[in-house]
């Protein structure tokens, strides 16, 4: 299984709250995320304890250049920011170099798996719906 890691604690709470459905990363990173594959989606730091948050399952996986990202891509990645440049200012932050608008990056959207949730587990056994 495959781990979706974020450095930022920022996004340990938009990630609970559903606020952050995908993630946009610099360059094509297409071999690496595939479409309805099981990840781990973790908070941490490289060679450090990772918190675990939820695992999710991979929605979709597309290559763009930065300059053609939507501002609903840009939402579903971070919930406070609309624009381009400053997607731009946090990969350049991030990445620690200089990024152009004409770069690729991948945007990878997930969904949580909820475990036992329990109006599934209500439907699955006949539970609840309509009443006479």
């Amino acid at each position: 299984m495959r781990v979706l890691n974020f450095y930022s604690s920022v996004f340990a709470d938009q990630l609970r709250r559903g606020r952050k459905t995908a993630t946009i990363r610099l360059g094509d990173k297409s071999h690496k995320y595939r479409k309805n594959e099981l990840v781990v989606v973790t908070i941490g730091y490289q060679h450090s304890p990772r918190e675990k948050i939820f695992n999710a399952v991979i929605d979709q996986v597309e290559v763009k250049r930065i300059q053609e990202l939507s501002p609903r891509d840009i939402e579903h990645d971070n919930p406070e920011f609309r624009r381009i440049d400053e997607l731009v200012h946090f990969l350049e932050q991030i990445y620690g170099k200089s990024v152009s608008q004409e770069d690729l990056v991948t945007v990878v959207r997930f969904s949580q798996v909820i475990e036992n949730p329990p109006d599934m587990r209500d439907r699955i056994h006949g539970l609840g719906g309509a009443q006479n």
